[in-house]
C-alpha cells in the first residue's frame, strides 16, 4: 500500500525513499543534467582551441595548466596490478602452509609488498576452503546420487 502525502498516494516509502520496484525511482538511465548539456552545447567545436590553449598556457608555466596537462597524459596509477612470483603447486593439506611460508619469504626479499601478499593468502585460503566444502561434498551420498541424474 502507497503512503497518503496530502490527500495523496505517493511512490515513496514510510521513510520518504522510493519504494523497491518504483517505476518512476528517480532519472532514466542515460538521462543527462541540464547544466552539462548546456555546457557541452557552449563548448561544442571547440574542444581543440582549448586544448592547444591549456598547453600553451603549461608551456609558459602555468602550474595548474601543467597539472590537467600531465593528469590527461598520465593517468592515475592502478591500485592493484599484476603480481608475478614462484609459488609451488598446491594439491593436498600442507601444501598451503608452505606455499604461505614461500609468500612470506618473498615478502622479506622484497619481491612482495605486505598487501600484495595478503591478497595472494586469501585467494590461498578461498581456494583451501573451496577444496574442503567439496570434499565434504564428495563423501555426501545425496549429492552423488545428484551428481548421476543426467
Amino acid at each position: 500500500m502507497k503512503p497518503i502525502k496530502n490527500g495523496k498516494k505517493t511512490d515513496r516509502d514510510a521513510k520518504g525513499k522510493f519504494a523497491a520496484g518504483n517505476k518512476a525511482g528517480g532519472r532514466t538511465p542515460g538521462s543527462r543534467n541540464k547544466t552539462t548539456l548546456a555546457a557541452e552545447a557552449l563548448l561544442e567545436g571547440q574542444a581543440e582551441c582549448l586544448t592547444m590553449k591549456v598547453i600553451e598556457m603549461a608551456m609558459e608555466g602555468d602550474a595548474t595548466a601543467v597539472k590537467l596537462c600531465v593528469e590527461r597524459i598520465w593517468p592515475p596509477p592502478r591500485k592493484d596490478r599484476p603480481v608475478h612470483f614462484d609459488l609451488p603447486e598446491i594439491t593436498g593439506g600442507i601444501d598451503p602452509i608452505q606455499a604461505i611460508t614461500d609468500i612470506l619469504n618473498q615478502v622479506s626479499d622484497g619481491k612482495l609488498t605486505p598487501m600484495e601478499a595478503g591478497s595472494v593468502i586469501a585467494l590461498l585460503h578461498a581456494s583451501s576452503e573451496t577444496r574442503n566444502v567439496v570434499g565434504v561434498l564428495n563423501q555426501d551420498p545425496f549429492y552423488n546420487s545428484l551428481r548421476l541424474i543426467p
